[in-house]
């Protein structure tokens, strides 16, 4: 699990089908192979280390369903260790599964800020909620006006600074990753009383209507 804070940007050394090298240093400190790691918001497990970075395979469900399968030697990508118990916990829970591939649709300045609009598939658009969460490229960030299939977030300097999003442009293809509690919650109301979704009945048995 991964909170959305990135830790470090990272560059592709080498992609070779499954296989990625990534060049980092911060998050070499204390990761061993075997620990989970998001790339670009996508959880992938290490498989080697040295002192320049460290290896990862990525399946071929995560290539198909990811913008992991586009990265060249030279990319940058967002990087972030799995989150340690008892640590300080900001951003918001990250499983690293992404749920869709978006694009970025617009970016206005705001003076220090900047306001972002991205396009997002059916299968991420229908959990985003006004000030709920997302992970885009694996930054954790705040959904605003959500629009059927667009939801924008504003990003702040430090944002802009310490991730990939700054070098993004329109049409850019970006990994999203719908908060997980909206996702669990959208499905166990949908499948309250064999699949017919929450009814008046229901909602007035528990308080609600």
């Amino acid at each position: 699990m991964f909170t959305g804070l990135i830790e470090e940007v990272g560059a592709v050394l080498r992609r070779s089908g499954a296989d990625l090298a990534i060049m980092a240093e911060v998050v070499l400190e204390d990761l061993k192979p075997g620990d989970s790691i998001a790339i670009d918001g996508a959880c992938l497990t290490v498989t080697a280390i040295n002192d320049r970075g460290f290896a990862v395979q990525a399946s071929p469900e995560t290539l198909a369903r990811t913008t992991l399968s586009r990265l060249k030697a030279g990319d940058a990508v967002n990087l972030e260790r799995a989150m340690q118990s008892g640590a300080r916990f900001g951003g918001h829970f990250v499983l690293g599964h992404v749920d869709g591939v978006g694009r970025v649709d617009a970016v206005q300045d705001q003076g220090e800020f900047s306001m972002w609009r991205f396009q997002a598939p059916p299968e991420v658009a229908c959990y985003l909620i006004p000030k709920g969460s997302v992970a885009v490229d694996g930054i954790s960030l705040t959904v605003v006006d959500p629009d059927k299939d667009t939801f924008g977030v504003v990003a702040i300097p430090t944002t802009l600074r310490q991730t990939t999003l700054s070098a993004k442009r329109r049409g850019d293809r970006v990994n999203l990753e719908a908060d997980v509690l909206g996702k669990h919650i959208h499905h166990y109301m949908k499948g309250i009383g064999g699949g017919g979704g929450v009814t008046m009945d229901f909602l007035a048995r528990h308080g609600f209507a």
